[in-house]
């Protein structure tokens, strides 16, 4: 299947709403115990006396759980090339299980690669709320084919 987004169209303020999920208790635990096994990932006790004040799911956890939502809404039916990291990553209010999260992304800036103009590098802004609150951004670069 051909690709129906290309760099040219990710222009800058265009923004991707990527839906919702609802945090799994069980994922969020089998991660945690996997990945980030601190007590407040994996114990209720724990998590009661942290200062979450509730098991609360790992940040790496809350990430994956934005990264699915962009691969499902825009990287299955995009010229993705991959990325080369970014700049920001933050967390700045606690996930806990039950919790509804809409996924959105917006493009801040887009530019043809100098020594390969077939590849596009787009700066990407991510985006995690519950609510209105922001649980989770990050900002990052894309890469992506070009239709030329």
């Amino acid at each position: 299947m051909d690709p129906e987004l290309y760099f040219e169209d990710l222009t800058p303020g265009r923004v991707f709403d990527l839906g919702t999920t609802v945090v799994d208790r069980d994922e969020m635990l089998a991660f945690a115990r996997r990945f980030d096994p601190q007590p407040f990932h994996v114990d209720d006790d724990a998590g009661k006396a942290s200062i979450f004040g509730a098991l609360a799911a790992s940040g790496w956890f809350t990430a994956s759980l934005w990264m699915r939502a962009y691969a499902d809404g825009v990287l299955a039916r995009a010229s993705s090339l991959g990325s080369p990291g970014g700049e920001e990553i933050a967390w700045p209010a606690p996930v806990f299980a039950g919790d509804e999260l809409r996924a959105s992304m917006e493009v801040l800036e887009a530019r043809r690669s100098r020594s390969r103009p077939t590849l596009g590098l787009v700066k990407l802004r991510a985006w995690l709320h519950r609510g209105d609150e922001v649980v989770y951004r990050s900002t990052f670069t894309g890469m992506f084919a070009t239709r030329a």
